[in-house]
């Protein structure tokens, strides 16, 4: 699905900016008292408080973000209708808290065209998920009647057919919104994808714009790095790591035993 951006130019000749070359030199131009930009900043420096740091707590590698970035910190909980196994649900993302990994993704519209493809592959791959403890979760703007129809139409003919996991909708775009996905003047949401641990932080995310798929093996890839690196918090995983393969030691004598063996 792609969307044309509206114009943002303005067919008014007042706001060309070749207005303001017609005025002469010797002219002033008066500055509102609440136009703050040109003027000096005479208050007192601040100092920075620098915070310090226990001995005992060595350099983490675990970011909190304090604002955005999402990753770092707590998904935005949400309650909402949804289409699962043909019926109507409720799901609360914070029951999962405690319990499961989640991924929770986003996609613009029901009965479009790349999104089918991406429902459908992460419902074939289901099972894979489930034994890494994990849930999916699928957000659109629709209603749940438009989710019902869509998942009772064949696949063949650009439905769903039965899914493996609930399709949440988001009618309100409330959750679009809070996850920073929505686009507001289409009102519709980029293909966002977010991993949520067990803890309910907000671990990895990624962001298609409405003419990209997304990769379900990346997805996995990525799931099974950060359940490894919170099972070994001693060890990080370098680029396009796999289960089995030699993990790295943050540590700069340490990271040479992974460098030497590649």
């Amino acid at each position: 699905m792609a969307c044309a951006a509206p114009s943002m130019l303005s067919a008014n000749p007042r706001a060309s900016p070749m207005v303001s070359l017609l005025r002469p030199c010797h002219q002033s131009i008066a500055i509102p008292k609440s136009f703050q930009g040109l003027r000096p900043n005479t208050s007192r420096p601040r100092t920075p408080r620098l915070a310090s740091t226990p001995r005992s707590l060595k350099r983490s590698f675990v970011v909190k973000a304090s604002s955005l970035p999402l990753v770092g910190n707590p998904a935005p909980d949400f309650e909402a209708e949804a289409v699962f196994d043909q019926e109507f649900i409720k799901v609360k993302l914070s029951e999962y808290i405690g319990k499961k990994y989640v991924i929770l993704f986003f996609y613009p519209l029901d009965f479009t065209f790349v999104c089918p493809t991406e429902i459908t592959a992460f419902s074939d791959r289901y099972a894979d998920f489930e034994k890494l403890n994990t849930e999916i979760l699928g957000v659109s703007v629709d209603s749940v009647f438009s989710h019902l129809a869509w998942v009772q139409t064949d696949r063949k003919s650009g439905g769903l057919g039965d899914l493996t996991y609930p399709l949440v909708s988001d009618v309100t775009k409330s959750i679009s919104q809070s996850y920073g996905v929505l686009i507001p003047d289409q009102g519709i949401a980029l293909r966002g994808l977010f991993i949520i641990d067990k803890e309910g932080v907000i671990q990895h995310s990624t962001i298609n714009n409405l003419a990209i798929g997304r990769s379900v093996d990346e997805t996995m890839r990525t799931l099974q790095a950060l359940q490894y690196v919170q099972e070994n918090p001693d060890e990080v995983c370098p680029a396009g790591w796999k289960p089995g393969e030699k993990s790295m030691k943050p540590d700069p004598k340490l990271s040479k035993d992974y460098f030497a063996a590649i």
